[in-house]
C-alpha cells in the first residue's frame, strides 16, 4: 500500500464526515440564528427559546436524513472492506 492510497482513503473518511456531520449541523445553525435574531429583535433573554427549536429540527433531521446517511456510511464501509484484497496485493 503506497502512500497516496493511504492519503486517498484518509481523504475520502473525513469527507464522509464532514458531510454526514454537515447535514445535521446545518438546520440547526439556521434555526439557532433565525430564533436568535428574533431574540434580538424582541429583547427576549431566555435560554430555553434558542435549545429547544434546535433540538427538534436536530432530532426531525435525524428522523428524516438519517436512512440516508447510514445508506452513505454502509456504502463507504463496504467499498473500505472489499478493496482490501487491492490494497494489500
Amino acid at each position: 500500500m503506497t502512500p497516496e492510497t493511504v492519503i486517498d482513503i484518509l481523504r475520502e473518511a473525513l469527507w464522509m464526515i464532514v458531510l454526514l456531520a454537515s447535514v445535521i449541523i446545518t438546520p440547526g445553525l439556521i434555526i439557532g440564528l433565525v430564533v436568535s435574531t428574533f431574540q434580538a429583535a424582541t429583547q427576549i433573554n431566555e435560554q430555553t427559546l434558542s435549545f429547544l427549536p434546535r433540538l427538534l429540527i436536530t432530532l426531525i433531521v435525524i428522523i428524516v436524513w438519517g436512512p440516508w446517511m447510514l445508506t452513505k456510511l454502509l456504502d463507504h464501509a463496504n467499498a473500505l472492506f472489499s478493496s482490501i484484497p487491492f490494497l494489500i496485493g
